[in-house]
């Protein structure tokens, strides 16, 4: 079984934005460190306020969108091509 959480990688310490629930302690895990690139909110139009809000909005999405049946549209596509 593969989980995804988000963390932040602090003085050589990992610090989730969430605790995974159904994970036992002492389960091994793999970190992969993502270079992140501050987004130039002016260039798309919106302030700071504006994208917290939409931030918000767009949040109620993320259980279904990361459910395994949304999986199905990974290759949408290619699937799409074979009917």
């Amino acid at each position: 079984m593969l989980k995804s959480v988000e963390g932040v990688y602090r003085d050589g310490k990992i610090e989730l934005t969430e605790l995974p629930g159904d994970i036992q302690n002492e389960t091994r895990v793999i970190v992969t460190f993502l270079t992140s690139y501050p987004i130039d909110l002016q260039a798309r139009g919106i302030n700071e306020t504006q994208a917290a809000e939409l931030r918000a909005q767009l949040g109620t999405f993320g259980e279904e969108w990361d459910s395994p049946e949304m999986g199905l549209y990974d290759n949408y596509d290619a699937a799409k091509a074979q009917l």
